[in-house]
């Protein structure tokens, strides 16, 4: 079937009380595997937003532009249920580990209850935000869902089941993170008093350099120089899956002579892919199991909240309050994209080094040396 020749459509104002500008064109589709010709009406926006005819015109245009287009092509109908499943099962697979259950629970959960009936090609800008005023749920899970749509539709419009944009000019609840627990140095002590000391290894680490919880319980031996008192980081575990880390390549940090030491106490007799750190069944440390079973009891004894994370944040506010240069602050808590060209002895400077040792000081974690 030829393309349809050059289309300027029909416009039609409708309605009394809330009138409407709708347009009408014609485009093909592919159904069953055939070609077929269709009329089309969608509304183009109130006459509140278009006042004149000239101006709903101009909108009809931009709706008909990607149709008249030389490059125009029959694009397949498929409702978003069949889309989504795809999405699924050939997508999701490969994003992160960690990513996959929350993305497949809101598709289960919202996105597809939403949107499961409507074609592809007819949802519209207008959909999305009556979906995101009628969701009742928190802000920031109101901004994970249509991000993960947003994931999704890149991949329908690979596939050609759509060409135009439904998140333009969309409108988002405003959301600001709350505010994150803090442990600080009476807290820290106080934390320490309460936990099994089989465990005070790995929470020293975690009180000096601030490396993340999924990074700390991926930490192999062979990823800690004892000689040179560093450690480099390059995986993260989530679950049961042990994958790369956020900014996707290694960072190192330096740590003190005396922590260098402890770690290499308990890393004699172990090969360099052996954890670092273990349970005391001998199973590398889960980082919700340890949070919930050493972690936690000893913050809720003290009538604090927070988790490993509430360390990290706690290392960062010593940081500060010890006139730790920004540079250094963020290069050692990852929160910098890192550079191709970086290699872990940017971190080893002597200003650098310094930094493990005043922390010692500073959280006052002397006790801690056996």
């Amino acid at each position: 079937m030829a393309r349809k020749r050059f289309q300027r459509g029909r416009l039609i104002l409708r309605g009394v009380r809330n009138p409407v500008w709708v347009g009408r064109w014609r485009e093909d589709i592919i159904e069953n595997g055939q070609i077929r010709r269709r009329e089309v009406a969608e509304i183009l926006g109130t006459k509140a937003d278009y006042p004149t005819r000239k101006l709903a015109l101009r909108a009809l245009e931009g709706r008909l532009s990607p149709i008249n287009n030389v490059s125009y092509r029959p694009r397949p109908v498929a409702k978003f249920s069949d889309s989504a499943e795809k999405w699924q099962r050939i997508v999701l697979p490969n994003l992160k580990p960690s990513s996959q259950p929350p993305m497949r629970s809101q598709v289960r959960k919202h996105l597809a209850p939403a949107f499961g009936q409507v074609a592809m090609k007819d949802l519209s800008g207008e959909l999305v935000q009556s979906f995101i005023t009628d969701c009742h749920r928190s802000r920031k899970t109101v901004h994970n869902l249509i991000a993960t749509l947003r994931i999704m539709w890149n991949s329908a419009k690979a596939w050609g089941y759509v060409s135009h944009d439904p998140f333009e000019r969309l409108v988002l609840p405003e959301w600001d993170a709350p505010e994150q627990p803090t442990f600080s140095r009476d807290d820290v002590t106080g934390i320490l008093s309460k936990v099994d000391p089989y465990y005070w290894p790995v929470l020293w680490l975690v009180i000096q350099t601030g490396i993340r919880r999924g990074e700390v319980c991926a930490l192999n031996v062979g990823d800690v120089d004892f000689d040179r008192s560093f450690v480099e980081v390059r995986r993260s575990r989530s679950g049961r899956h042990i994958t790369n880390t956020k900014s996707k390549k290694p960072r190192a940090f330096p740590i003190s002579p005396r922590l260098a030491a402890r770690l290499r106490d308990l890393a004699e007799g172990r090969k360099p892919d052996d954890p670092m750190f273990v349970s005391k069944e001998g199973c590398r440390l889960h980082p919700d199991n340890f949070v919930a079973r050493v972690i936690t009891p000893a913050v809720k004894a003290l009538g604090l909240s927070g988790g490993l994370h509430a360390f990290r944040h706690g290392n960062a506010t010593a940081q500060d309050a010890l006139g730790v240069p920004l540079k250094t602050r963020m290069e050692t808590l990852g929160h910098v994209n890192t550079r191709t060209t970086m290699q872990y002895t940017h971190l080893l400077t002597e200003e650098a080094r310094r930094v493990p040792e005043m922390l010692d000081e500073y959280f006052d974690v002397k006790g801690m040396v056996q």
